[in-house]
């Protein structure tokens, strides 16, 4: 018999202490094997004539349960074993829940998912004060909906409209946030976490709070309609339709409010079981367990080198977010170098604006501001930098000025010292040509803005060492970074399978169709925003820098169609000058983004809707699904895995679809091939299949093997 994750200690004044520490594993993981053991270990604390009550409380340093183990999930055939599982996870909370004394939860570090759930069925929760500490339901990011009773406590606990909030967004609560909507009972500093929740039980058991006179007026039959009809409009504008989850957990909520608890476990048991088995959830959890697997394995059979102190070139917008990450999440001190003192200070008011917010919220005090401000510096010379182990480089995209920068660092520092270059299209072997140490040369190609975008591309070139190539993946790691590595091939990966999506928008313009009809058809698929309101975000100058470039490499499929270069001419930037797709005028009023009209007649057209949304959404991703199946075959990516992870993260593609090879899968090959080909006849040959799609038709193979 395995060891059990429950410890029970019972304590002089009568109140057990019930210790969770999964063996073996650094975070507590809820795991089916584990019903027997809270049974085991519920019944030996009852044995005890004259317990007060329990404390359950984590094991681990920083983490008290961070959810349920999903393994559990993948293992379920259908939606009958999906739902028992939920309907083991109700039955375990609530004979917590029923208990004639008092349990209170002792909370310190990520308490998710199936961990709150389990907090939720204790008569009371105490958590730290610690940063680490974090309270929330993320199910809903894993295509699921809290399936162990937490759909039917939450709303009573602290009332129906921030319960929805929660659960459907999925957003993570700090102490004092969860203290003040009453997740939470109390927020103390972690030295006095156990006594505090041992003088809770001694409190005894209570019943729970009263809600507030608002939140009861919600839940009043007529009010409570409207809120539901509210929310349901207001998710399925961000949605889109596309995460089923999002629905069920409004119907099973509410049917818990309408028809009693029995009702609404039953009908959370059922939707679980149902949800497990969507082809959204399985694409949610496949990203999920693929970024996991992705930030711990290896990237080659060297060790990575420590890094101390880090170098950065160029105080500009991306520089200024390198040095924030770098700084604020990864805690190293940071030096920057600008060509005038205007840049550094720009660099440093970045992270003074991201920390000043974190002030305004009172998740940080002043002096912890200050503090971690001290890690930044910088300076017009090379001050300071002998002592750099790595440098980044942020300046522009001038393939001179890099290799001058190259020079200049190894004239200035270590012979060990990194040179990273945050390049987004310069081939990495060009930078390094007339470098004296080229193993220490390597890409780093961060996505704006640096401090939001999870992704980084990791590029060595084919004289880059391991140690440099391991030392920069696990520096990525400690920004907080996914790092995918890719090969030093024109575009990378991320903004060669942009190009083709963004140039086939801009045909589609040329037609006719309309600014918001095409934006709006690829955010009706999944994006976050559509592809010409990305331009106007990424810079229409910045594109049509990298547009030549892949043309010249790859050939005609990646020509930008000849008017877009009036765009240019006309002076239109995007959001930088204001002048764009969409007009930036300082009107608040009406809020909603509007087309700058204007853009018409500069490319002489009249805007006319011609083509239905799914075919306009249809030709922008099957460009991209080609370009993505064509860096595999070349192998600028390592694994379709690496591939959808980078498109998901770097550049939106749709969550709930897995990434471009999962939807390959899911469509099938053939299916791919037919669309392109009949999109070849319509719109010319750029749609023509690359032979590596072909061979996968013909062979009726996937990507993934399994599900």
């Amino acid at each position: 018999m395995s060891e059990s994750a429950f410890t029970l200690h019972v304590r002089p004044d009568h109140v057990g202490v019930i210790t969770l520490d999964v063996p073996g594993e650094k975070m507590n993981t809820l795991k089916a094997e584990f019903v027997t053991q809270i049974r085991a270990v519920l019944s030996a604390a009852r044995s005890h004539a004259q317990l007060a009550g329990l404390v359950l409380i984590s094991g681990k340093p920083d983490s008290f349960i961070a959810g349920a183990d999903i393994t559990m999930i993948a293992a379920c055939q259908t939606a009958q074993q999906a739902e028992a599982l939920a309907t083991q996870g109700q039955d375990v909370m609530a004979e917590i829940a029923a208990l004639p004394f008092p349990v209170v939860a002792a909370i310190h570090g990520a308490c998710l998912g199936g961990g709150l759930e389990l907090a939720l069925a204790c008569s009371a929760r105490i958590c730290t004060l610690d940063d680490k500490t974090r309270l929330g339901l993320p199910e809903v990011q894993l295509g699921l909906l809290p399936g162990s009773g937490g759909t039917q406590r939450l709303p009573r606990l602290i009332g129906v409209q921030q319960a929805l909030t929660l659960m459907l967004s999925g957003k993570q609560l700090r102490a004092r946030q969860a203290l003040k909507l009453g997740l939470v009972d109390d927020a103390v500093p972690q030295a006095i976490l156990l006594e505090t929740a041992v003088a809770w039980v001694h409190k005894g058991k209570r019943t729970l709070r009263t809600l507030s006179r608002r939140d009861r007026l919600l839940q009043a039959p007529g009010v409570r309609s409207a809120l539901f009809a509210l929310a349901k409009r207001q998710t399925e504008r961000k949605t889109q339709g596309n995460y089923p989850a999002t629905d069920r957990i409004l119907s099973v909520v509410r049917t818990g409010l309408e028809q009693g608890s029995r009702a609404g476990h039953a009908a959370e048991a059922r939707a679980f079981g149902e949800l497990a088995m969507t082809p959204q959830s399985a694409a949610l959890r496949s990203l999920f367990f693929a970024s996991t697997a992705l930030k711990k394995e290896p990237v080659t059979d060297v060790e990575p080198r420590t890094l101390s102190h880090i170098g950065l070139l160029g105080g500009g917008l991306m520089g200024g977010g390198i040095a924030s990450v770098t700084a604020l999440n990864a805690g190293l001190p940071v030096r920057i170098k600008d060509i005038n003192l205007e840049g550094v200070n720009h660099a440093l008011k970045y992270s003074w604006d991201r920390l000043s917010k974190k002030v305004a919220r009172r998740q940080l005090k002043p002096a912890e501001r200050q503090q971690q401000m001290a890690r930044l510096s910088g300076g017009v010379d090379y001050q300071g930098f002998h002592q750099r182990d790595m440098v980044i480089e942020a300046v522009f995209e001038d393939l001179a000025l890099k290799q001058q920068m190259v020079a200049e660092i190894e004239q200035h520092c270590q012979p060990h010292t990194i040179f990273a270059s945050n390049t987004s299209s310069l081939p990495i072997a060009d930078i390094a040509a007339h470098a004296q140490r080229p193993g220490n040369v390597i890409g780093l190609h961060y996505f704006s803005p640096v401090d939001k975008m999870p992704l980084v591309e990791v590029i060595p070139h084919a004289g880059t060492s391991a140690a440099t190539l391991a030392t920069t993946v696990q520096f990525a790691r400690q920004q907080g970074k996914t790092a995918v590595v890719v090969a030093d091939r024109p575009g990378f990966y991320v903004n060669r399978i942009l190009a083709p999506y963004l140039n086939e928008a801009l045909h589609c313009l040329l037609e006719g169709e309309p600014v918001e009809h095409i934006d709006r058809a690829l955010v009706a698929f999944g994006f976050p925003v559509g592809p010409l309101q990305l331009l106007d975000e990424v810079g229409i100058d910045v594109g049509s820098k990298i547009s030549p470039l892949l043309e010249q490499a790859y050939g005609p499929r990646f020509s930008a169609p000849a008017a877009a270069a009036r765009l240019l001419a006309s002076g239109r930037k995007g959001r930088k000058n204001g002048q764009g797709f969409y007009r930036y005028d300082p009107v608040r009023w009406p809020r909603k983004r509007q087309a700058d009209a204007t853009i018409y007649s500069v490319l002489n057209l009249t805007p006319q809707v011609t083509q239905r949304a799914q075919h306009v959404a249809e030709r922008c991703v099957m460009m991209m699904l080609n370009e993505a199946v064509r860096c595999l075959d070349e192998q600028v990516i390592r694994s379709a895995r690496d591939g959808d992870i980078a498109a998901v993260f770097g550049m939106g593609f749709p969550p709930f679809l897995g990434g471009p090879f999962r939807y390959i899968d899911q469509l099938g090959a053939a299916t791919v091939v037919e669309a392109l080909r009949a999109l070849m006849q319509q719109h010319g040959e750029r749609f023509a299949p690359c032979a590596a799609l072909i061979a996968q038709a013909e062979r009726n193979t996937k990507f993934y093997t399994s599900a």
